[in-house]
């Protein structure tokens, strides 16, 4: 039995492999003390294989016995796995982003990563939701039916939180901003993956990806298929299973 761990800034997810095959998955909140609920969800498994990646992995190398991969791999593992033909992974979690260009027989060979800025980002999203007053599932559902969007100039989290309460004092539609702002994510995500060279086979992975708005922005920004697992945000701690489960 494997267990891949992926704890990442807001939520920590474990994937359970026997025999090949996904015995368990869950996905909870990271809290205060993101070791401890790790530990937690562990226990259940006392004699597995583990693996953790994400954020919080070198900090669960110091409380258990177990081997850590890069999120980069973890991702790349995981969306190859539930996409063989996968050449480019787009992940957008909590804290970052990041594009993972993938060779024809699964290598990772070029990858890029937003770890300085928000914007682009699952936080920058909850942030932008908050200010119009709309919980994530429904900034996504407003945004789509949305007829137009205001052009968002700054893409910095700060100073586009600021154009936003701007926008809503000129009297612009809650709605409206809504499609601004995932056009101008969209639009983000979209020059990211193009700088690698390759949008083919492009599957985009972390809890962002269930904002199927965004989805079809990025697809219509791309010119190509975007293709998200059933599950994206567990597909880090999926990668790290198959890991454990071959080294």
């Amino acid at each position: 039995m494997q267990v891949g761990i992926d704890l990442g800034s807001r939520t920590i997810k474990t994937v359970t492999l026997k025999g090949g095959a996904v015995l368990q998955r869950r996905v909870v909140e990271s809290g205060f003390e993101p070791h401890r609920q790790a530990l937690k969800m562990l226990g259940e498994h006392p004699q597995a294989r583990v693996v953790a990646t994400g954020y919080g992995r070198h900090l669960m190398q110091q409380h258990a016995d177990l081997d850590i991969i890069t999120e980069i791999k973890a991702h790349a593992l995981g969306a190859r796995h539930l996409f063989p033909h996968c050449r480019t992974v787009l992940d957008v979690g909590g804290q970052d982003s990041k594009v993972i260009q993938l060779s024809e027989d699964g290598r990772i060979v070029n990858f890029q990563m937003n770890d300085k800025c928000a914007a682009g980002t699952g936080r920058f999203l909850e942030m932008m939701a908050v200010s119009l007053g709309y919980g994530l599932t429904d900034f996504g559902s407003a945004a789509a039916e949305a007829d137009a969007g205001t052009p968002i100039n700054s893409m910095c989290a700060v100073f586009a939180e600021s154009e936003v309460i701007s926008l809503k004092n000129r009297g612009i539609p809650p709605a409206e901003i809504a499609r601004s702002v995932h056009l101008a994510v969209a639009s983000r995500l979209a020059a990211m993956v193009s700088k690698t060279g390759e949008c083919r086979h492009l599957v985009f992975t972390g809890g962002v990806a269930n904002n199927t708005t965004l989805v079809a922005m990025l697809e219509n920004a791309l010119g190509v298929p975007v293709l998200v697992p059933e599950d994206p945000s567990i597909t880090g701690a999926l990668g790290a299973a198959l890991h454990a489960g071959c080294s």
